[in-house]
C-alpha cells in the first residue's frame, strides 16, 4: 500500500481550527477616555486569559503622545463585576478605583503617584464597565456629561 505524505498529516489539519475555538471565548476589550484628542488619553484593557477562566486581568494604559505611554497593571477581577471609577484631581493627575485599590497617574510624563486621599481623589469622571454586548465602554458621569447642571451639593 502506498501512502502519500499528504495522508500521513490529514489527520492533523484539524489543529488550526481546534486553535481558533480555544480562543473564542476569550475576552479582549478595551475603552478610552479621551482627554485632549487621542493623543492624550486613559484606556482601560480587560483580558481574559484563557476562556475556561471567568476573571480579567485589568490595565491602565496613559497616553500624552508623541512625549509618553505606559501601561501600569492593576488588577484581576470577575469579568461580571467589572466597574472602574475614573477621577480628575487637578492639571493632568487622574485616580483609576478598581474595587479598594485605587492608582493615582500624571499624564504629563505617564508616572505613577501615591495612592490618592479622599481629597486628593478629584472629581468623578465616569465608570468603565462592561456593556449588555459583552464591550468594554466608558460611561460619563451625569456631571461630566451635563457639565452647566448643578451637582445637587
Amino acid at each position: 500500500m502506498k501512502r502519500s505524505i499528504f495522508n500521513i498529516f490529514r489527520p492533523f489539519r484539524i489543529l488550526p481550527l481546534l486553535t481558533v475555538l480555544l480562543l473564542a471565548g476569550c475576552i479582549r476589550q478595551s475603552a478610552s477616555y479621551y482627554i485632549d484628542g487621542a493623543n492624550h488619553s486613559l484606556t482601560v484593557r480587560a483580558e481574559q486569559e484563557y476562556f475556561w477562566n471567568n476573571d480579567v486581568v485589568v490595565k491602565l494604559v496613559a497616553a500624552h503622545m508623541p512625549g509618553c505611554q505606559r501601561l501600569f497593571p492593576m488588577t484581576t477581577l470577575p469579568a461580571a463585576g467589572v466597574e472602574i471609577a475614573l477621577y480628575a484631581g487637578g492639571d493632568n493627575v487622574y485616580s483609576v478605583r478598581v474595587g479598594k485599590q485605587v492608582m493615582r497617574v500624571e499624564t504629563e510624563n505617564c508616572t505613577r503617584l501615591t495612592e490618592p486621599t479622599q481629597e486628593e481623589l478629584g472629581e468623578l469622571l465616569g465608570t468603565f464597565r462592561f456593556d449588555g454586548n459583552n464591550k468594554l465602554v466608558f460611561e460619563k458621569s451625569s456631571a461630566e456629561a451635563n457639565p452647566g447642571a448643578p451637582t445637587g451639593q
